[in-house]
This record gives structure tokens, C-alpha cells and sequence, in this order.
């Protein structure tokens, strides 16, 4: 890749961007001449990713990267080979996701494994770009929430699970959590100057295979919900516009949260989403943060080191 096209092509990061919402969002950012960077914790469906991407985008610059949100070590290994290949980013899209896993499993590093790889893992991932994000010229990030944070709860006495473990308990958990951790990056970028714009956004109900995987947890109550599903919700390329609202559009602020406008923000177009009370607890932000830094050793400093 040459210089030039590192000077005049900004460089985006989608997490789990092999399939769903993921590779809808990959899709919106290369079509608008971002080189997309497809993280991915297996290369070869990466690889096939980028095949689609160009499909969409005939002219893209896409790649497939090694990520594996399952392990801190993992993160800090693909951070840093960014950081050697790589001046600047522009956005980073933290994306992936798993859902209401039916039993307690955990992360390689002993986290519950939503709790790690929806949102432990995105943390650090963000802490350690934070180098390649202050040195672009107007950067975002973007949190992935769901409507599943309005009846979500920090649990910081039980936060992997171990007391007691549900399946969408732990989800809610971990979506609430990403719009915290949105709001809180936001704060921190204003207090010490890094110049990002930091959003969250939810694609409502989207049909995707994170939700058919999700509904397993609750066999009878998923299969009448699934039935349902086509009359109240919208696809992945729908469910994605909310994000890529979130990082294209120029009438969004710091801080805002976007989801769809219909009944119930389920579908439909890109809007200024609601917050559930539970969201707009400063104290709980502020202790979310200060517990993601010592779970996973995130330091945020904006310097690479010599």
C-alpha cells in the first residue's frame, strides 16, 4: 500500500465484520472510501468478507486481520500490528458481539465471555488504538448497545456471573455497559484532549445470525418470538444504518446514541435513540471505567512508545 493512499484514504476498523451487521457496516464505510480493516477472529471467513465488500465496492481497499475478542493478549497483538503498519484511524467500529449464551462460559482471560468479548475486550481494544485515533484528523468511535441496556444492570459484585449466571441477564449487562463505556470515552476525550467524537448506536431488531443463536437460551419463548420477527424487525443492512449514521453523518454530536425510528425504535430510519435511567448514572460510568481499566490493564495513553 503506498504512502499516498495512506495520506489520502482514511482508515476504518470493524469488529466481527465477517457476517451481519458487521459486514453491512464494512460495506456503508468502503463504499464511502474508507480502507476498511475486516477484524476477524477467523481470517478465512475475513478473507471471504472482503470478497463481498469488494462485490458492494468495486474499488475498495479492504483487508482481514487476526482479533480475537476472547483474549486480551489476542487485542494487544492486533493493536500493536496496526500501530506498526498504520499513521492514523479514523473509525473504529466495535461490533462484534455474542448473545445470551446458554451456559456460563468464559473468556481466556476468566471473564464471563459477554461480558469479555462484547465489551472487556472492546475496551482494550480502544485503549490501546487510542495513538492511531488522536493522531487522525477527525476520528470516532462507535459502541455497538442494544434496547436490551434499558433492562440491564452492572452487577459489580457479580460481574462474571459466578453468584448467579443468565443468559440475557448477561447480555443486557454487556450492552448496557458499551453505551457506559460510549459516554464515558466521550468525557474522558473532552477532559484530556484527544479530539474524539465517541457515539454508540443499536440496530432495534435486526435478523441476523447473533439473534438465532440468542434465542437457543429460551427455546419456546425464542421459536414464538422468532415467528414474530419478520413483522417487527428489519434486516442487517437496515440494522447497520444506525451505525453508519453514527459514523458518517455530519449531524451527529459527542456523545449521541442512535437507533432506528420506528414503533418501539425496532426499525426504520437512523434517530436520536433514548437512554434508559440506568444509563445516565454517572457514578456507575465512572466505576465501570475504573474497573475495565484494572480487569484488563488499559492504560489510554495517547503516545506510541519508542
Amino acid at each position: 500500500m503506498t504512502e499516498d493512499r495512506h495520506a489520502t484514504a482514511p482508515l476504518a476498523v470493524v469488529t466481527g465484520a465477517t457476517a451481519g451487521l458487521g459486514l453491512e457496516t464494512a460495506k456503508g464505510l468502503a463504499a464511502q472510501g474508507y480502507r476498511v480493516v475486516v477484524a476477524a477472529r477467523n481470517v478465512e471467513r475475513g478473507k471471504l468478507a472482503c470478497h463481498a465488500i469488494r462485490a458492494h465496492a468495486p474499488h475498495a481497499e479492504v483487508r482481514a486481520e487476526s482479533l480475537d475478542l476472547d483474549s486480551l493478549e489476542s487485542v494487544r497483538d492486533f493493536a500493536a500490528h496496526l500501530k506498526r503498519d498504520e499513521t492514523s484511524l479514523e473509525r473504529l467500529i466495535n461490533n462484534a458481539g455474542v448473545m445470551a449464551l446458554p451456559r456460563l462460559e468464559r473468556t481466556r482471560d476468566g471473564f464471563e465471555r459477554q461480558l469479555g468479548i462484547n465489551f472487556l475486550g472492546h475496551f482494550l481494544l480502544t485503549s490501546e488504538l487510542l495513538p492511531l485515533l488522536c493522531a487522525a484528523t477527525s476520528p470516532r468511535v462507535v459502541q455497538l448497545s442494544s434496547l436490551a441496556h434499558r433492562s440491564g444492570h452492572i452487577a459489580f459484585d457479580d460481574l462474571n456471573g459466578e453468584a448467579h449466571y443468565d443468559p440475557w441477564r448477561a447480555y443486557r449487562q454487556s450492552k448496557l455497559a458499551m453505551l457506559l463505556f460510549a459516554q464515558a470515552l466521550q468525557t474522558h476525550s473532552d477532559a484530556q484532549g484527544w479530539g474524539i467524537k465517541s457515539l454508540a448506536a443499536h440496530p432495534g431488531l435486526s435478523r441476523t445470525a447473533l439473534f438465532d443463536a440468542g434465542v437457543k437460551s429460551r427455546p419456546f419463548i425464542g421459536s414464538v418470538f422468532k415467528l414474530a420477527l419478520p413483522l417487527i424487525s428489519q434486516s442487517a443492512a437496515e440494522g447497520a444504518r444506525p451505525t453508519l449514521h453514527a459514523a458518517l453523518s455530519d449531524h451527529v454530536g459527542p456523545g449521541d446514541y442512535i437507533g432506528p425510528d420506528g414503533l418501539g425504535e425496532t426499525r426504520g430510519a437512523p434517530k436520536s435513540a433514548r437512554r434508559a435511567r440506568n444509563a445516565r448514572d454517572p457514578a456507575v460510568e465512572a466505576r465501570l471505567w475504573e474497573v475495565s481499566c484494572e480487569l484488563t490493564g488499559a492504560r489510554w495513553e495517547t503516545m506510541q512508545p519508542a
